[in-house]
């Protein structure tokens, strides 16, 4: 019953990505490409001190991106330490230390994260001054890395990646404070809060009193949503009518999640001069994408267990207003864009159906990924399927005309070893020590057994990728799981980063080796497919036996 709906509605998303791919992208490659700065970018630049004209070699690029973060986890710590004492505060006081110390490293490692009640925890000053700032510059952050890697491709002998300055500010300005701009407005007239009031008290129909908070939800919605940061105004997210009050919001808000992620394989593709290779990127991320979505549809109409088939599916925990297809539309974006907004409880979901965002994140988000690291992500991936292309057919792998060596393979080899060594450590830890174990279980999970490690797994997942969704049933905000999620965080965020930029360099350096009839295409169906497979698989082989502990297990109970 739901199969027609479900497909009508991937195709309608599709078609629109489709229509954007080629402006959006060529914009991007513009933006990244131009020898012209805007006059406010000179100012900028004059202020820090940045000559535009000057490249950095990688490792001068990666100590840019780390300062610039330190410096932002410092500021938004700070911000929350002292919130009693800002104005528009609401009255509210500061939050705790391990509390303020994950917020600050969510929000700057784009993950958004959130532990606590963002409209009982946190005043407008510390939500815009903080976190929306965040939300620009994290996202700018990830789109510079992603842009140096591709200058690593299309570089020949050189020693330098680009300006991480330049780029930061470029696409900030250029391209996520404009898009943001619309989005709000739009967001703005299809219901979307947008005010600066505090708590307003109502009567109720049944002649209570509620306090409503208002706030700058529409503007903080657009980049939460455009830069694929995914904290809510508000605890319920975008399940909240104040944040996603329609249909029509609610598909705005999916096609803002994966408008720059789907179009940055365009600009990829400009940036190397062949734009082939830019739909074959596209092609492997929609492929990922569009089986999710179809797998969790499928799962989540089943109606398996007594309350689903009385019900016709698993509705609990979804907003009726959006049904089955646009939930798990919107669920499987999210998961897949390392967005972490929520239109629904995933924690609802059926236990098989909860797998499912699950496994977006663990095939590394790369589906289509978040703004920069989606793309990164994938081409770290095509350099392990053309070493592993190479190695069948025993000749030494070329990807877009450049070696790919022992140093290129390991860098990529440990790029894909960071995130599940985080995730396994932090579920293992949290259940092998005694004393965090009592801790978890007898304080953060609400239910106990199988799905109590699903909840974990899901946290440190989460927080591993740099989503920030969450199984709502586990209680994180303790001192245990706001540090352990917010050291995965950082570590999640930049050592990927690191092991990036250097690859970058690594293929920056190289000259263009030609092209000869025993080279491997890299832009036709056969190399999507292999490079799909290999995301799959090494997803699988990875994550299988815990998962096998977790929703695995609870499906077959």
């Amino acid at each position: 019953m739901t199969a027609l709906p479900a497909v009508l509605s991937l195709v309608a998303v599709l078609l629109v990505l489709a229509a954007l791919y080629r402006p959006l992208g060529d914009w991007m490659a513009h933006v990244y490409t131009s020898g012209t700065d805007w006059r406010v970018e000179r100012g900028l630049y004059r202020l820090l001190g940045v000559d535009p004209r000057s490249e950095q070699t990688w490792p001068v690029y990666l100590r840019s991106v780390l300062a610039f973060s330190f410096v932002g986890v410092v500021l938004v710590y700070a911000l929350q330490r002292t919130q009693q004492w800002l104005p528009l505060s609401l009255g509210l006081g500061a939050p705790s230390e391990h509390l303020a110390f994950n917020t600050a490293a969510s929000f700057v490692g784009n993950t958004n994260w959130q532990s606590y009640s963002p409209e009982l925890t946190l005043g407008h000053t510390v939500q815009v001054a903080g976190l929306v700032v965040q939300n620009f510059v994290s996202a700018a952050v990830g789109m510079a890395v992603a842009v140096a890697l591709v200058r690593g491709f299309a570089y020949r002998r050189s020693g330098t990646i680009g300006n991480f300055w330049v780029d930061l500010l470029r696409g900030c300005l250029r391209i996520l404070l404009p898009g943001a701009l619309v989005a709000a407005v739009l967001l703005a007239v299809g219901g979307v809060v947008q005010n600066l009031a505090g708590f307003t008290d109502v009567t109720t129909l049944a002649g209570g009193t509620q306090s409503i908070p208002g706030g700058p939800v529409a503007s903080q919605e657009a980049i939460k949503l455009l830069g694929t940061n995914g904290g809510g105004f508000y605890n319920a997210n975008s399940a909240h009518p104040f944040e996603n009050p329609t249909q029509w919001t609610n598909l705005l808000e999916i096609l803002l999640m994966l408008v720059i992620p789907f179009c940055l394989p365009r600009t990829f593709g400009r940036m190397v001069g062949d734009h082939r290779q830019g739909y074959a990127i596209a092609a492997a991320m929609a492929t990922i994408f569009s089986v999710s979505f179809l797998a969790l549809v499928a799962l989540e109409s089943a109606a398996t267990g007594t309350a689903p088939a009385l019900a016709g599916a698993a509705t609990e925990g979804k907003e009726t207003r959006f049904g089955i297809v646009w939930t798990a539309l919107f669920a499987t974006t999210s998961t897949g864009t390392s967005t972490g907004a929520v239109n629904s409880m995933h924690d609802s979901y059926t236990a098989l159906g909860g797998m499912m965002p699950m496994l977006n994140m663990m095939l590394g988000e790369v589906a289509p990924g978040g703004v920069g690291s989606g793309l990164y992500g994938m081409l770290v991936l095509a350099v392990v399927a053309v070493f592993v292309a190479g190695l069948l057919v025993g000749r030494t792998p070329e990807y877009l005309g450049k070696k790919i060596g022992p140093r290129e393979i390991k860098l990529a080899s440990l790029y894909i070893l960071v995130t599940p060594t985080l995730v396994l450590a932090g579920t293992a830890l949290s259940f092998g020590v005694p004393a965090l174990r009592d801790s978890v279980e007898g304080t953060s999970i609400w239910n106990p057994g199988v799905h109590g490690m699903s909840e974990v797994l899901y946290a440190f997942t989460s927080a591993a990728n740099n989503n920030g969704s969450a199984f709502a049933g586990l209680t994180a905000n303790t001192p245990w799981l706001n540090t352990a999620l917010g050291v995965a965080i950082l570590l999640g965020r930049f050592v990927p980063m690191a092991l990036v930029l250097a690859l970058a360099g690594s293929l920056a350096a190289q000259d263009r080796v030609p092209a000869t009839a025993g080279t491997l295409p890299t832009h036709r169906p056969q190399f999507v497919g292999l490079l799909t497979g290999v995301v799959v698989i090494l997803t699988a082989l990875t994550y299988f036996p815990v998962l096998a502990l977790g929703p695995l297990a609870e499906g077959l109970i």
